[in-house]
């Protein structure tokens, strides 16, 4: 039987409704759902002494429920004489204070301000089909009337899918007449959320509309939202940002429906938010791994990540994920990253916030009641302390936090908050300084004080830096690259110039000057706030041998290759990044890699000097362009991918005859090493510069 009507109009048309209900019979239709899944909401919101008025009843359940649990001042009032008929022989006898009347909504014979509650459950939906000018006038009517018979301090309680016209007429109608406006989020059961067949892919939600006594020259609007029964409302600012909330919860309702129904729906990440503020909380990552043979135990599993943590390719890459979530076993994985600036208390806390919500992500096939693990490294969730934030006029907001590693040593981190998923600069801190930041730790947790605060560690300043080590990879590439200088022996006790563009926390230019006592060092900086930064938080100093230029770097080393008598140096070195997002390319900027500029820096590098840039670019037929510009510049081009990063090193010489094949490069290295490791030079021993050579191919 097909109760649908032709065309949406139809759901305002009395003729629709008395055929509908005569083909539907007794058997009642519950628009949104049932009494057990919409008490929680109706309990807060309408007290049991109260007057209801219940519009467009149909033969919907509620009202009887409602009515045997303690609400027994009940009036339902609906078009159809039919469903008017069947709804009084049916509750005659058990319900007798329950009226239902035959009445339209739009003229209601009501006096004014008989109600304190009107309840509506699908009808302002049903009626608003479009936005037609017949439609809007009949829905004006319609809510003036609700104002109508409201008292004052009543309220217009609406159960809703709250499609975008829906919300606006609404929200629109009650806001200009002053009235207080909530929209609140119908909590789904467990149940209905691991249903074979879920009824909609968009969530419910009440409209819940105050009315306020009207107070003359008044502008004040009231809007919050409700995400959940139990949840406190957000105030928000306006009208339009109400809406666009609710849009986000109906997308996250459709791709938890999607995520339901198939797996493999490609990378699919989401941010969770705080309740009480809004800002992010938690950033989801959905993994499905079709290849895992399914067992009762191998559905669903959650990985928290240690803070501090999400940058690490096995977490912050796609591929990274993929392979956590294969070695995991489990058919989808979430991980879960967790946001600086939040307070955690524990794996305990954060599963007790999470599992209610992440089970909306699980897979279908799932076995009701069955209890989904929680994972982490170690069962820790790692240490994040944020020492310092700030924002530089053109680099924008960045922090300086201190994190614990795999090997529960400290490391201090520069962030970008325009990208933050990318480690800016890194430093490891000094044992002493990790010892006293493990025992302090061990010491608040016996207090059960929270792990993540900012007393964790020490606000250690820039001394606190083991200056001995570089943490980044494509750092150490770099520092191998000297190695084609040929006569690495030498290079302890000849003068060495060498440029470097892009200080971001000076790791890389203060090892250069540690670890090479005859170097003379440039450093071109544009931004005067990471001179600041380098300083203050890195360890960084200048001295006789180490100056750095506030420039920009393009200015630098034009106004150097114009000079008549030119400075030459030895090593010329790019590593700085690009402050357009919408590029393929985050670092260098384009600028730097542009033929006529590549010439310049050739003309202020010595003919047996060498020029090394760090390449990161996702854009394929970027990168074949850039490669195939410095080839035409550097006739000998090698190229170092930096495994697990998108960062490839790029060493490149004006003169092809000086090419090594990889068993002399490796040589040169190793000899380069070893004088380097000679005692009191504070070489850090894992760190082999063969190694960082072994992979590189010449183009």
């Amino acid at each position: 039987m097909n109760l649908l009507p032709k065309s949406p109009k139809e759901f305002g048309s009395i003729d629709y409704w008395e055929k509908f209900f005569q083909q539907r019979g007794r058997k009642a239709f519950e628009w949104y759902g049932t009494y057990l899944e919409l008490c929680g909401l109706l309990h807060k919101y309408i007290k049991p002494r109260e007057k209801v008025l219940v519009i467009g009843c149909g033969n919907s359940e509620l009202s009887e429920q409602l009515y045997d649990v303690g609400y027994q001042d009940i009036v339902n009032i609906d078009i159809s004489e039919v469903v008017i008929k069947q709804m009084k022989e049916r509750n005659a006898s058990r319900r007798p204070q329950m009226s239902f009347l035959k009445m339209d909504m739009t003229q209601m014979e009501f006096p004014d301000a008989s109600f304190q509650v009107v309840l509506d459950k699908g009808t302002l939906d049903a009626v608003l089909t479009d936005e037609e000018e017949k439609t809007l006038q009949q829905v004006d009517r319609m809510l003036a009337e609700v104002g109508r018979v409201l008292q004052v301090g009543g309220r217009y309680l609406c159960i809703s899918l709250a499609q975008a016209h829906v919300l606006k007429k609404a929200v629109g109608h009650f806001s200009r007449e002053g009235w207080m406006v909530r929209v609140h989020q119908v909590a789904n059961s467990q149940d209905q959320l691991l249903e074979a067949e879920p009824r909609f892919s968009l969530p419910v939600f009440a409209f819940i509309m105050t009315k306020f006594r009207p107070v003359p020259g008044s502008a004040l609007q009231i809007f919050e939202l409700c995400a959940q029964e139990q949840g406190k409302p957000v105030r928000l600012e306006s009208a339009e940002r109400l809406a666009e909330a609710v849009r986000e919860r109906q997308q996250y309702a459709w791709l938890c429906s999607q995520l339901y129904r198939k797996a493999g729906l490609g990378s699919v990440s989401l941010d969770l938010c705080s309740g009480d503020t809004g800002e992010p909380r938690y950033t989801l990552h959905v993994v499905d791994s079709p290849t895992v043979k399914p067992s009762r135990d191998s559905h669903f599993a959650i990985f928290i990540i240690p803070q501090g943590r999400e940058t690490e390719w096995l977490f912050g890459m796609e591929e990274g994920r993929k392979q956590l979530a294969a070695s995991a076993g489990f058919r989808r994985l979430i991980t879960v990253a967790l946001h600086r600036g939040q307070q955690y208390e524990g794996m305990d806390s954060i599963q007790a916030e999470l599992s209610a919500r992440v089970m909306e992500l699980a897979p279908a096939g799932m076995p009701a009641q069955q209890q989904v693990p929680f994972l982490s490294v170690g069962g820790d969730i790692g240490v994040r302390t944020v020492q310092h934030q700030d924002c530089s006029p053109l680099s924008g907001d960045y922090v300086i936090e201190d994190v614990q590693g795999d090997d529960k040593r400290y490391f201090r981190r520069l962030i970008f908050l325009s990208n933050r998923n990318v480690v800016q600069s890194e430093a490891r801190l000094l044992k002493d300084v990790s010892h006293r930041a493990q025992k302090k730790r061990k010491k608040d947790r016996k207090k059960q004080r929270p792990a993540d605060t900012p007393e964790d560690l020490p606000a250690a300043p820039g001394q606190s830096i083991d200056k001995s080590y570089l943490c980044c990879e494509h750092h150490k590439a770099m520092i191998a690259g000297l190695a084609l200088l040929r006569n690495p022996e030498l290079l302890l006790e000849t003068p060495l110039g060498l440029l470097v563009v892009g200080l971001g926390g000076g790791s890389l230019p203060l090892f250069v000057h540690d670890h090479f006592p005859k170097s003379c060092i440039d450093a071109v900086e544009i931004d005067p706030s990471m001179l600041q930064v380098a300083t203050q938080w890195f360890g960084f100093s200048q001295s006789d041998r180490m100056k750095v230029h506030i420039a920009d770097g393009l200015d630098y080393i034009t106004s150097l290759a114009e000079e008549e008598a030119r400075r030459h140096y030895d090593v010329i070195m790019f590593d700085v990044d690009s402050k357009d997002p919408t590029l393929g390319m985050s670092c260098p900027p384009p600028a730097f890699v542009a033929q006529p500029f590549l010439q310049k820096v050739k003309s202020i590098l010595t003919p047996e000097g060498v020029f090394i840039l760090n390449l990161v670019c996702r854009d394929l037929g970027l990168k074949d362009s850039v490669l195939a510009g410095l080839k035409a510049v550097f006739p000998l081009l090698y190229v170092r991918r930096i495994e697990g990063e998108v960062n490839e090193i790029l060493f490149c010489q004006p003169h092809p005859e000086r090419k090594l094949a990889t068993p002399e490069l490796l040589e040169m290295a190793q000899a380069l090493e070893q004088t380097l490791r000679k005692p009191g030079k504070g070489w850090d021993d894992t760190y082999v510069l063969s190694d960082m050579l072994k992979t590189v191919k010449i183009v």
